[in-house]
């Protein structure tokens, strides 16, 4: 199913952090503290249950994504640095890549600090411009190259990789600058979000790190209209896609078979990731990276638990 109906919803927002340069990828932990990664700064960072913010790691380039993997690691999904521009109000926006990016799957011990790349090549290629990731039941991971804009038209694709570093595949190419990824709540499903399409593709999976086989192994769950832009993905434990949503500044909550979309506004028009965490998971952690906040609001089913 394409696109459908929306229905818009403004919810109490609460501000968890400000000051942050250009957040992504929260991972809402059980002590209440949240980690991102702050793009713009270079750092895997912690936000403090009372909003202080603490750097985990200085990675450089550009990190864009980050899930903890079976060993208690954070695995970062670093784009190699893109270029920056700024508005008027002194807001940064990242656009393109940089003449000397390198991107990387990088692993950080969130206790001492130190990090390591653990993958930047698949098959002697480099991996492009990682930027999501999500681990499955045991202990792989997906993620998505983003590609790069400019006048080669390089697209991207998708990656199934081990964590001990033993094994990487390309599994999906070509696709249209894919951004967020996730997995449904029974692992039997994954889910692609577009950026410039606003589309998000759910793929049927065979086994851990294998696609279906057939023509039906891929359908568009849903597209956006309006010149809305798709960025990273949760899902929720009813099987609800939760897509920061850029131009409108929201999260699009998908329906699992497609048919409804809520949108959750929050001021910023940049909302690039979300995570649920709290009690039952039924609190939604929001990354407004124009304006490098992070916020919460309550969401009406729990998250789904993550493969960690």
């Amino acid at each position: 199913m394409c696109r459908v109906p929306i229905e818009r919803i403004t919810p109490a927002v609460r501000e968890v952090a400000g000051g942050l340069e250009f957040p992504e990828g929260p991972i809402a932990l059980a002590d209440g503290s949240v980690i991102v990664v702050e793009m713009r700064r270079r750092t895997l960072s912690r936000i403090t249950p009372q909003g202080a913010v603490e750097v985990i790691a200085e990675l450089g380039g550009g990190p864009n994504g980050a899930a903890v993997g079976p060993d208690g690691c954070v695995y970062v999904t670093n784009n190699g640095g893109p270029n920056w521009i700024a508005d008027g109000q002194g807001n940064t926006l990242p656009v393109g890549s940089a003449p000397d990016a390198v991107g990387s799957i990088q692993v950080v011990d969130p206790r001492s600090g130190k990090w390591s790349t653990l993958y930047d090549r698949c098959d002697g290629e480099p991996i492009g411009a990682p930027n999501d990731l999500v681990f499955d039941a045991v202990g792989g991971f997906w993620f998505t190259d983003f590609g790069k804009y400019g006048a080669d038209g390089q697209t991207g694709g998708v990656y199934y990789a081990l964590a001990d570093g033993s094994r990487i595949e390309r599994k999906i190419f070509p696709l249209e600058h894919p951004n967020g990824i996730g997995l449904s709540p029974d692992g039997r499903r994954l889910y692609v979000a577009e950026t410039p399409t606003a589309r998000c593709w759910a793929f049927d999976l065979s086994a851990p790190g294998g696609l279906a086989a057939g023509a039906d192994q891929r359908a568009v769950l849903a597209t956006l209209g309006d010149n809305q832009l798709f960025d990273s993905l949760a899902v929720d434990a009813e099987g609800h896609v939760c897509v920061g949503t850029i131009v409108t500044g929201a999260v699009s909550d998908i329906w699992p078979d497609g048919s409804r979309i809520d949108q959750y506004l929050l001021p910023d028009p940049v909302v690039t990731n979300v995570c649920f965490g709290g009690p039952e998971r039924r609190t939604a952690f929001a990354t407004l990276s124009m304006h490098g906040r992070l916020v919460a609001f309550d969401w009406p089913r729990p998250g789904a638990p993550l493969n960690c």
